[in-house]
């Protein structure tokens, strides 16, 4: 036990007491009895107060040690009882298991058994199946999904045609609001320029005058201006006739100034159309700067106004350009506003993307080009030169700007009596609809109606069936819009009719 250690200590102090009080006694014999006596007395009583403090303790170690004892043997009880519990309920289940799987295994068989039973009936029916129709399971298989397929397809084009019907009716009453508010709002004049100037003269005299003696006058006269004059029988009139509006201009100027002045030679004429050259150098920048300032445009620089200027002479199918450009502006404005986009660079855009005509015949090349390698050369930004190079689809427009001025220069073109075509031209781009729509395989004929507003077009039925006419459609509608210029839009209506006639006899 614990506790013995502490009894020897107990006893090896008392008998270290004794024997320190014997060693005193004999060291002191001469020390007084009563001096001994006590000090055998204290050593006593320290040895019994080390005896009970020994005997305590040992009894609190022993009660301890008990309490322990007990505690544990508890809890071994309960392990042992937790154990017990868990194997029998691992028996339990063990025993579910077996019962289990016994019953999977009952099942499987007889799963097993049906699936057997189902094979043999399904084989037999398959037999009178195809003894009654008199078709091999491959052939039936084949049917049954050339069946299907065409069900499928005839479900497919339905679909198509509800939501292109469905998305093109939302999207038709949006940008038809959109259009018809804006050229609503800009109702400009329309009127057709041609190349010749009838300038009308004081009198007949004059018409000698003008031609000189041996017709130096005029010949001079055309020489300094590039113009052809002609003085036929018409009383008081002269025409001026020139493809460069610029020089019917100044030719106008300087016969009108030398009509004025009342002396006509060649000295005279010379004087008279360098003075005529200088007014329409201030007319073309007085123009630009007005374009500019009427659509609300400040910043392009003084070298693109003065190009901008110049289209006050050009004229494009009769239509005069910078009326043209500023018609635009005025509508790419709203329209950029009603949808979000940037209304300057629209504006921009718009009013500049025709300056390349200003140069055409200087340069070689298309006026879309020309006018975004202009634009980018004097520092114009690169959104307004995208949308000038795109805005005849040379390139594919990317951004909402571009859009836009795509969509108002065709509008502004198709404005009634807004350009001048002659029949000839007419007739070659109803042909050229025709040509396009018959390139296509399955076409059996093509016409070209409303003014080149509409191609119908009839598709051999064998050939094309109802999802083939839709891809059909946008094909040729991808192909106009590639290979040709035109104002508007053109409706493709591809027809495709299946008739069976037969007659009773």
């Amino acid at each position: 036990m614990d506790f013995v250690p502490i009894i020897i200590a107990a006893i090896v102090g008392l008998g270290v007491g004794a024997g320190m009080v014997f060693a005193y006694d004999k060291k002191n014999e001469n020390g007084g009895k009563n001096k001994a006596d006590d000090l055998v007395r204290k050593a006593k009583n320290e040895a019994s107060d080390i005896v009970l403090k020994a005997r305590k303790e040992a009894a609190d170690l022993a009660e301890k040690s008990k309490n322990e004892e007990d505690s544990r043997r508890k809890d071994w009880k309960q392990t042992e009882k937790r154990l017990s519990e868990r194997e029998i309920s691992l028996d339990n289940k063990f025993d579910q298991i077996e019962k289990r799987s016994e019953r999977l295994s009952r099942q499987e068989k007889e799963i097993e058994e049906l699936k057997n039973e189902i094979h043999s009936i399904r084989d037999k029916q398959q037999e009178k199946l195809e003894k009654i129709a008199a078709l091999s399971k491959n052939e039936a298989k084949e049917k049954l999904i050339a069946m299907t397929e065409k069900d499928i397809r005839e479900d497919l084009v339905n679909l198509v045609v509800k939501q292109q019907r469905e998305i093109k009716r939302d999207i038709d009453d949006t940008a038809q609001s959109l259009l018809v508010t804006a050229m609503e709002r800009m109702s400009s004049e329309v009127t057709a320029d041609r190349t010749v100037t009838a300038l009308k003269l004081p009198d007949d005299e004059m018409k000698g005058r003008i031609i000189g003696k041996e017709g130096r006058n005029i010949q001079a006269l055309q020489r300094a201006t590039g113009v052809d004059i002609m003085v036929d029988d018409t009383p008081g009139m002269v025409v001026l006739s020139s493809f460069d509006p610029i020089r019917r201009q100044v030719a106008r100027y300087a016969l009108e100034r030398l009509m004025k002045d009342g002396r006509i030679n060649p000295s005279s004429i010379e004087e008279a159309v360098s003075k005529a050259e200088r007014e329409i150098e201030k007319e073309v920048i007085r123009a630009g700067e007005d374009a500019a300032r009427e659509v609300g445009i400040i910043g392009i620089p003084h070298e693109m106004l003065h190009l901008l200027g110049e289209l006050k002479f050009r004229t494009s199918y009769g239509q005069n350009v910078l009326l043209h450009s500023i018609e635009m502006a005025h509508m790419a404005g709203m329209i950029a506003e009603e949808i979000g986009a940037d209304v300057r660079i629209a504006k921009t855009a718009t009013l500049l993307h025709d300056v390349g005509k200003a140069v055409t015949h200087k340069i070689e090349g298309k006026h879309a080009e020309i006018g975004a390698e202009l634009a980018k050369k004097y520092g114009i930004s690169d959104q307004v030169v995208h949308a000038i190079s795109a805005h005849h689809n040379d390139i594919e427009p990317t951004t909402p700007e571009a859009i836009i001025v795509k969509i108002v220069d065709a509008i502004s073109a198709a404005r009634p009596g807004a350009r001048n075509i002659s029949a000839e031209n007419f007739a070659e781009r109803m042909k050229e609809l025709e040509n396009i729509a018959t390139s296509f395989p399955g076409i059996d004929k093509a016409y070209a109606i409303s003014a080149g507003r509409e191609i119908r077009v009839i598709v051999e039925p064998k050939q094309i069936d109802d999802l083939t006419a839709l891809k059909l459609a946008r094909d040729i509608a991808d192909k106009i819009e590639a290979t040709m210029s035109y104002p508007g839009i053109i409706k493709v209506n591809v027809i495709r009719e299946t008739r069976a006639v037969e007659y009773a006899k």
